[in-house]
């Protein structure tokens, strides 16, 4: 027998081949992970959208079942003076803030009357999914979202105290859709948006085509699908529409967007995309 015996080598990784293995799956992890959260931005987007349809097709259904009459859109303060006797007229009843109150996570109220009957009171369909926008105090009180995302085109549906000599007040030159075949052009006419965080409140979707102080958003669509906010339409159509100014995509948080907001007089182009969708001239 030989005194020279082959060594053999003991199992395992050597050092430098188990820091070669943890480089790779680094570079894997930072090529797959980014991937791996557009596609779920993707998903929650689709989802969003698939809400919105749903919402907008149970306003049609409600125009069916009252002779082609749109749904009451209110204001705030004309919603809690409705609920306060029992009375819930507008399409939606919450009325949305960053405080405790209990519309906020009351999923019964935010279907409660309106379209909520055509909606088979689902409360989830009337949240995006990206939505968790809550203020730090909501955050202590334990709350993870609020209740709704979307709010509907002021100048849709009966507004009520705003539009009860048949002109809405907020924009008195402008049609105010009260029926459905009043729409001329319903494929270019919003129904249902994503709203900002910091601007939804009652659900009433209000801007002005004249203002003394030039553009500004006084209610302000949301961007949570990385710039893209979801749009319904009164021909039932659905859209993905990508804002493309800074000053329309302030963060979704708390006081973030500071309205009424100042349309810089260099990106008039989100504002006004939006404003030819949302009526017409009566003159």
């Amino acid at each position: 027998m030989s005194g020279h015996q082959k060594k053999t080598r003991p199992g395992g990784f050597t050092l430098i081949e188990l820091l070669v293995v943890i480089a790779i799956i680094a570079i894997l992890s930072a090529l797959i992970l980014p991937a791996l959260a557009n596609a779920k931005a993707r998903g929650q987007a689709v989802s969003c959208l698939n809400n919105l349809r749903q919402l907008n097709l149970a306003w049609r259904l409600y125009a069916d079942d009252a002779n082609d009459t749109l749904p009451y859109n209110l204001g705030s303060a004309e919603i809690r003076q409705l609920a306060a006797v029992g009375i819930f007229q507008s399409w939606n009843n919450s009325v949305l803030s960053w405080e405790l109150d209990t519309d906020n996570t009351n999923q019964v109220r935010v279907t409660q009357g309106g379209i909520g009957p055509y909606t088979s009171q689902a409360a989830r369909i009337y949240r995006c999914p990206s939505d968790y926008a809550v203020s730090d105090q909501q955050v202590r009180e334990g709350w993870s979202a609020r209740v709704r995302s979307y709010s509907m085109n002021a100048m849709i549906g009966n507004a009520g105290e705003f539009s009860k000599y048949g002109v809405n007040t907020n924009n008195p030159h402008y049609r105010q859709f009260f029926k459905l075949t009043q729409i001329p052009e319903p494929s270019q006419i919003f129904v249902f948006i994503e709203e900002h965080p910091d601007s939804i409140n009652d659900g009433y979707f209000i801007n002005k085509f004249y203002d003394y102080y030039g553009h500004r958003w006084m209610d302000l669509p949301a961007s949570w699908h990385q710039g893209v906010c979801n749009l319904t339409f009164a021909d039932g159509h659905a859209e993905m529409h990508k804002w493309r100014c800074p000053s329309t995509q302030p963060p979704p948080r708390p006081d973030a967007a500071h309205l009424p907001l100042n349309v810089p007089i260099n990106e008039p182009t989100d504002f006004d995309w939006l404003m030819a969708r949302t009526s017409l001239n009566s003159q």
